[in-house]
Formats: structure tokens, C-alpha cells, sequence
């Protein structure tokens, strides 16, 4: 395994000890010229949607990633921390069924985590 794929594992392994739900990781490295990983998860409300997506930002940085910033805001329903090759988005159920990420990487490796 390579050096960006374990980060992103580790950053979907903190998501599932902080009880994020349904978290994929997705190889899109050779479907994709902007990132190499996604890691997806749900929250099970907008208060840990927050708590996840600061908890990710700072795991990136000890891993020694680059944040290069966070998009949506709390009360969104989804907030994408952009880590250079891995894009870590955290959604509400409601928000993650309507836009289907997953469904639409699915022609890709994708990695269940429990």
C-alpha cells in the first residue's frame, strides 16, 4: 500500500472511532486527475457533522497533510475537507442519499469501513 492510501485509511479509521456511520473509501486515482481517494461518511446529525469535520482537519494535519481548506459550513449538511489527493466529505443521511457519491464513483475500488 502506499503512503496516500494509508493516510486516508487512517483518516477513515478516525471517523469511525468518533461513530461516524457508512464510511467508504474510494479508490479514484485512475478515473480522476484532482485526488487520488475519497473518504465518505455520514453523520448522524449536524452537531457531529462539526465535531467530525474539525476532529478530520486536524488528524490531516498531524498526518503531515496539507489541508488546503474546508468547504460548506455547518448547517449544510455536508463539508468537504479538501487534503490535496484525499477529499474527506462528511454528510447527513439526507444529504449524502441526494447526492449519491458513491453511486457515482461506483466503477471504482470501494472500501467499506466498520
Amino acid at each position: 500500500m502506499n503512503e496516500t492510501y494509508e493516510s486516508a485509511r487512517a483518516l477513515a479509521n478516525k471517523l469511525s472511532d468518533r461513530k461516524a456511520e457508512d464510511i467508504t473509501l474510494i479508490d479514484i486515482a485512475d478515473k480522476s486527475s484532482f485526488a487520488d481517494y475519497f473518504v465518505n461518511a455520514t453523520a448522524s446529525s449536524e452537531r457531529q457533522l462539526g465535531a467530525l469535520s474539525d476532529e478530520i482537519f486536524d488528524s490531516a494535519v498531524e498526518l503531515g497533510l496539507d489541508p488546503k481548506g474546508v468547504e460548506g459550513q455547518k448547517g449544510s449538511g455536508w463539508i468537504l475537507i479538501d487534503c490535496g489527493d484525499i477529499i474527506v466529505n462528511i454528510f447527513t443521511n439526507e444529504v449524502r442519499e441526494r447526492y449519491s457519491l458513491d453511486k457515482i464513483w461506483s466503477d471504482c475500488e470501494i472500501e467499506h469501513i466498520d
